[in-house]
């Protein structure tokens, strides 16, 4: 795909058409028809194809064009102030949905919604409460027990890792489930757990995740959970590397590094994008908050060819009764660490 013309002259910032050859086009307009339907889609940091959080946003948009026949518009960002300037140039542009993935895109998704309330903006890991934003959540801590039940059981050290990305509450989330998980096939596993920074560039350092990884796993650890979107590729690459294990985050993973992933925690950002569009397109969409559960299938974990030896059926049958515990209510998973 070619990319379509710049958004700002300031910097170059790609608008690229999902549908095929936009050419040189000079508006979003053009690529999509004028008066089509036409959502927009605005990526967190790290790329599209980051293999992870952002590549699931894209998994969820390419399914909607292919169903409908229609395109979308897209954004990468390169740094976090290209967000606002980004969400109100697809309101400009008259978009019937713009899509914002990321925690990052909260406070631009507040400001531009407010200059334009007759545009619909779902907003995906943050909430607005305006009456033109849909804001998309998800129980990560759910999918991390499960995970954290996998990995207490596959430890022969007892001693396991938890790497997040950015120091946010969000990744807090994942950190405690994961911990919960664990603690419950072993109430004295330990457990290290390290954040990779405070800023946006957390996202995108797999060196300093493959050290930190390194580091864990020389003190005793043999399956580290990373929850830190391309960073994580580090801690992928550090499993192999020494023959202990990872467990990868939001997109499947476990093709990246097969034998060392022993499984990833799915986050369905694709059904949320996917959902977001189609319901925009039928009339369907609505304001306010939704929560995507693991009784929605919103949080999961991954078993296919490339880790499934890894799994013993006692691992699968304790991750799914842990599965069939929380959906009842009998398992109150922590959201925050202690």
């Amino acid at each position: 795909m070619k990319g379509v013309k710049s958004f700002f002259s300031m910097a170059a910032l790609a608008l690229v058409a999902a549908c095929g050859d936009a050419g040189d086009t000079s508006s979003s307009n053009d690529v999509c028809g004028e008066g089509a339907f036409c959502p927009a889609l605005a990526y967190d940091l790290g790329g599209k194809f980051d293999k992870s959080f952002n590549e699931a946003a894209w998994t969820g948009a390419q399914r909607y064009k292919d169903q409908s026949g229609l395109a979308y518009v897209e954004f990468e960002p390169t740094n976090e102030a290209q967000a606002e300037q980004a969400l109100r140039r697809f309101a400009q542009r008259n978009h019937d949905l713009v899509i914002a993935v990321g925690v990052n895109y909260e406070t631009a998704v507040r400001h531009v919604a407010k200059e334009f309330p007759d545009v619909h903006f779902t907003l995906i890991d943050a909430q607005v409460d305006l009456p033109n934003v849909q804001s998309v959540l998800f129980t990560e801590e759910e999918g991390s027990y499960l995970v954290g039940v996998l990995a207490a059981m596959k430890s022969e050290t007892g001693t396991i890792g938890f790497i997040g990305g950015m120091d946010i509450p969000l990744i807090r989330k994942f950190a405690a489930g994961y911990e919960a998980g664990a603690k419950s096939v072993n109430p004295d596993i330990k457990v290290y757990r390290q954040m990779v920074g405070t800023t946006p560039a957390a996202w995108s350092d797999p060196i300093k995740g493959g050290e930190l990884a390194r580091s864990q796993y020389a003190r005793g650890a043999d399956v580290i959970f990373s929850a830190a979107g391309p960073t994580g590729h580090g801690v992928l690459q550090a499993a192999k590397d020494t023959g202990k294990f990872a467990i990868g985050v939001d997109s499947n993973q476990n093709h990246l590094q097969p034998g060392s992933v022993l499984t990833s925690m799915l986050k369905r950002v694709d059904v949320a994008v996917y959902d977001a569009m189609r319901q925009a397109r039928s009339g369907e969409w609505k304001p306010g908050l939704q929560v995507l559960n693991l009784a929605a299938d919103g949080v999961a974990y991954s078993v296919d060819e490339h880790n499934k030896a890894l799994l013993s059926d006692e691992m699968i049958d304790a991750a799914e009764k842990a599965r069939a515990a929380i959906i009842a209510g009998e398992v109150d998973v922590p959201s925050t660490l202690n």
